[in-house]
């Protein structure tokens, strides 16, 4: 029957390759920011994801640091639809290093472009970006993929 996907099901897709939505809250009276990241997840552990690319500080970047914590969401675009939503705490924020970019990279894209990718992000003369770890605290998933009863 549809319905929420078990544990090991859920660590499972988080963990395959998606872009996920980073939704963060708002300040000043905005709305929360949602936005597309890629990230890297293995089951039992933390989401990592990295942002401030290319020498900008983003608007994201200080909500998360004023936050603490954001949600990311995942699914699938075609049926059956399934989709996974962590809700989280940061539990560390430092400077990325182009083999930490590099292993999140490749999830997304062939090595060699992956490679490329990095390689102009840190020939840029403000590169910094930030390179972010969230420990998962709630789940919510749903699989339609069940046949229902």
């Amino acid at each position: 029957m549809p319905g929420p996907m078990s544990t090991p099901g859920r660590e499972a897709f988080l963990a395959s390759s998606h872009v996920a939505i980073l939704s963060v809250a708002g300040a000043d009276g905005r709305p929360p920011l949602a936005s597309p990241v890629f990230y890297h997840y293995e089951p039992g552990g933390d989401l990592t994801f990295f942002t401030n690319t290319l020498g900008r500080k983003t608007r994201k970047a200080e909500l998360i640091e004023a936050a603490g914590a954001l949600t990311m969401t995942v699914q699938t675009e075609e049926m059956p639809y399934k989709y996974v939503t962590v809700e989280g705490a940061v539990v560390s924020t430092g400077p990325a290093t182009p083999e930490e970019m590099k292993k999140i990279a490749q999830r997304y894209m062939p090595a060699e472009y992956a490679e490329g990718f990095v390689q102009n992000e840190f020939a840029h003369p403000d590169s910094a970006p930030m390179l972010y770890t969230v420990r998962p605290t709630k789940w919510f998933s749903s699989d339609l993929s069940a046949e229902p009863a």
